[in-house]
Formats: structure tokens, C-alpha cells, sequence
């Protein structure tokens, strides 16, 4: 079946009391048994939901996986990624990268006595050098947030898998829609279900999907006894909103292309980050391994009063921290989504606070030059 499809029909079946086409939200807590050991294959909520597992097994066709597994949040499927480790393990992740993913690697693992790498994953050759003896894990963002880095996926899986350590992809700005990390190699994809996939702004959610049956056993081990789930309502959302995925976002993709085009004639635009121009890096990399572009655009402005009176100005673009609903918003990562990333880290990493992040809805993109043209003061009056 095409994407589409699945989207709409993976993993779900009419209700066989009533017939109704849409998954129910089976709110319940706990399940009646019949007696001692006799059930219905549901005994507490927490381990077991119908609503989520029928998210779960549309999100793993949708990602070309085996196994699919729901959490609260994207960062409680990262975390439970991290749970897969023990004291003396080392980790090599994507330099550039959401700053609560960050925040969750130095201040609850690093303690524990897991070691980090981080490292320009874009680059192979940097990936190759900072392995040990003791690496057991490479974590990627590609594209990667907020510098819209591209990690060529099958080569770093390729060589992960001949050092025989766990390839963990985060695919949230892309979607299964655009990019497939499983099919170019990679053991376990993760999303933030908050953005694209669920796309409408109204839920909390993480998924993570793999092919490797000892790590999905663990990892549903970790599920239920951390007990990080989603509850039925969340899922049912994520189940309505990714029904309209392969709708939503070739319109993020489009209106994104065309605001990268508009910010690179504008002369108060110091850098811009986006896959889609041919003059970014990772361009060939990223037509190579995804169908597109995604919705998200990166620009450097020459300071923090400039970014401020930018972003007073939108009001379209409103601003907001998260990204991948219908809506558009903007963001500026130092104060907001990389808030927890210290100064010294950000200013190496290379962006400062003059750098705002595009989230780019599926509005009428006139609309959204309208809006960009009065912040930038370049709008003519009507």
C-alpha cells in the first residue's frame, strides 16, 4: 500500500460491537477478567490499550518497522532509548540537536555514568573518530535541530552496524512521509508525535519503531514497568491527525521551498539553513535519502533586539515553541527550545541569539510572505 494509504487504514479495523470506523477511545483504567489467568488479552492500561495499540501498529507500517511502541512524550521515548544502556557506555550524538534531548543526556544519564560524544554528524569521518571501545550507541537528528545538518543515514547505519552499536534515528522534522531510516539501515527510529505526525497542536506524544525484536522486547519491558504511556485520548488524536499525513505534508514542504526562497533575497538575513537550496551542504545527501525537504527553515538575523523586533512583528508566524502543526510559528531556540543548552555550548555549535527557527504551516504561502515582508518592514502599504 502507498504511504497514503497506510496512514488512513494501517492497524485499524471497524469496531466489532458497533461497527464504527474510527478506532474507539477506550478510556478504562483496567479490564473485567473471567477468572484466575482468563482474559481478553488486557489486564491493566498502563501495559496494554487498544487505542494505542492501534497507533502503534500504524505507525510501524508507516515507518517500514516490525514494532512500534508509545510513550507519553517524544523525550520519554528518548529516555527509555537511553534506559537500553548501562554505566560505561558510550553514546556518539549529532552535535546540533533539540535541546531537551541534550538536557536529558547531560543531566539525567551523563550522571549515571553514561559518557557522551557529541559531534558534527554531517561529517562521517568525525563519527568514525569518536568511537571507543565501549560505544554502544549512535544517536542522529537529521535533519537536525535547529542548524538543519544532514547525516548521511545509510552510510553512519552501515558503519554502526559493523562496529555493532544501536543506530537510533529522531525522524520528527521529516516524517515516514519524507524519509525512512529503517530501510536505509538504521535499528530504531524515534519521533516526537507533538509535530508532524500528529499535526494539529492539540497532544503530547513519542513513538519509536524498530525491526529487532530483542531491542522492542526490551524496550516494551521499559514501557510498562516506567510506565511513560500515553493515555487513550492522546493516541486516538495521533491516529486522527496522521490520517491526513501524506496531505499535510507535501504543503509543508512546498511553502517551505518558497519562504527559503524569499529569505535568501533578504539582505537582513546574515545565514540561512535550509536542505531544499542546492548551495546547503547536505542538499545532495538529502535528495538522495528523503523525498523532500520538510516544513522547517533556519535564518540568522544580526542579533537578539533584531530577532526580538522580528518576531513582535509577525503575526502569522506566531510565536511558540514545538513546530509540525498546520499552523506556522516561530522560534527563537536560544531563549526557547535550546533554553537548557549553556551559551558556550550554543556559540560552538553555531547559532547565536540573533538565529530564529521557522516552523512553516500549510497556509496560503502569499499570506505567509505578506507576514514575512512586515517583519522584515519590506511590506508596501494597501
Amino acid at each position: 500500500m502507498g504511504i497514503g494509504t497506510d496512514a488512513v487504514h494501517a492497524g485499524q479495523q471497524p469496531d466489532p460491537t458497533t461497527g464504527a470506523i474510527m478506532v474507539p477511545i477506550y478510556q478504562t483504567s483496567t479490564y473485567v477478567q473471567e477468572g484466575l489467568g482468563q482474559h481478553k488479552g488486557f489486564e491493566y492500561a498502563r501495559t496494554h490499550n487498544p487505542t494505542r495499540e492501534a497507533w502503534e501498529r500504524c505507525i510501524a507500517v508507516l515507518e517500514g518497522g516490525a514494532h512500534g511502541l508509545a510513550f507519553s512524550s517524544g523525550l520519554a521515548a528518548i529516555h527509555a532509548i537511553g534506559q537500553l544502556l548501562a554505566p560505561g557506555d558510550h553514546v556518539i550524538v549529532s552535535d546540533d540537536m533539540y535541546g531537551g534531548t541534550y538536557r536529558l543526556f547531560e543531566r539525567i544519564f551523563r550522571p549515571l555514568g553514561i559518557d557522551f560524544s557529541y559531534v558534527d554528524t554531517s561529517e562521517s569521518s568525525a563519527v568514525e573518530a569518536a568511537g571507543r571501545k565501549n560505544t554502544r550507541l549512535l544517536f542522529i537528528e537529521t535533519p537536525s535541530n535547529p542548524l538543519m545538518k544532514i547525516s548521511d543515514l545509510r552510510r553512519l547505519a552501515t558503519y554502526a552496524r559493523s562496529r555493532g552499536w544501536l543506530s537510533v534515528v529522531d525522524n520528527t522534522f521529516l516524517t515516514p512521509f519524507f524519509q525512512r531510516p529503517l530501510e536505509l539501515g538504521a535499528d530504531v527510529v524515534v519521533h516526537s508525535v507533538t509535530k508532524y505526525l500528529n499535526g494539529h497542536s492539540d497532544m503530547i506524544g513519542g513513538v519509536i519503531v524498530t525491526s529487532h525484536a530483542e531491542t522492542a522486547e526490551r524496550l516494551r519491558f521499559l514501557q510498562n514497568a516506567a510506565g511513560a504511556v500515553p493515555g487513550p485520548m492522546d493516541c486516538w488524536l495521533a491516529l486522527r491527525g496522521v490520517k491526513t499525513l501524506a496531505v499535510r505534508m507535501p504543503r509543508h514542504d512546498e511553502n517551505a521551498r518558497v519562504v527559503a526562497d524569499f529569505l535568501a533575497r533578504q539582505p537582513q538575513v546574515q545565514k540561512l539553513y535550509y536542505p531544499g537550496l542546492p548551495e546547503h551542504p547536505g542538499h545532495a545527501v538529502a535528495r538522495e535519502q528523503s523525498r523532500g525537504f520538510g516544513g522547517m527553515v533556519t535564518f540568522v538575523l544580526s542579533g537578539l533586539e533584531e530577532a526580538r523586533e522580528f518576531a513582535s512583528r509577525t503575526r502569522l508566524f506566531v510565536l511558540a515553541e514545538s513546530l509540525g502543526g498546520v499552523e506556522s510559528l516561530l522560534c527563537h531556540p536560544a531563549s526557547m527550545t535550546h533554553g537548557s543548552v549553556p551559551r558556550a555550548e550554543r556559540e560552538k555549535k553555531g547559532f547565536t541569539d540573533g538565529l530564529l527557527r521557522l516552523s512553516v504551516g500549510i497556509e496560503d504561502v502569499d499570506d505567509l510572505l505578506a507576514d514575512l515582508e512586515t517583519a522584515f518592514g519590506t511590506r508596501a502599504a494597501r
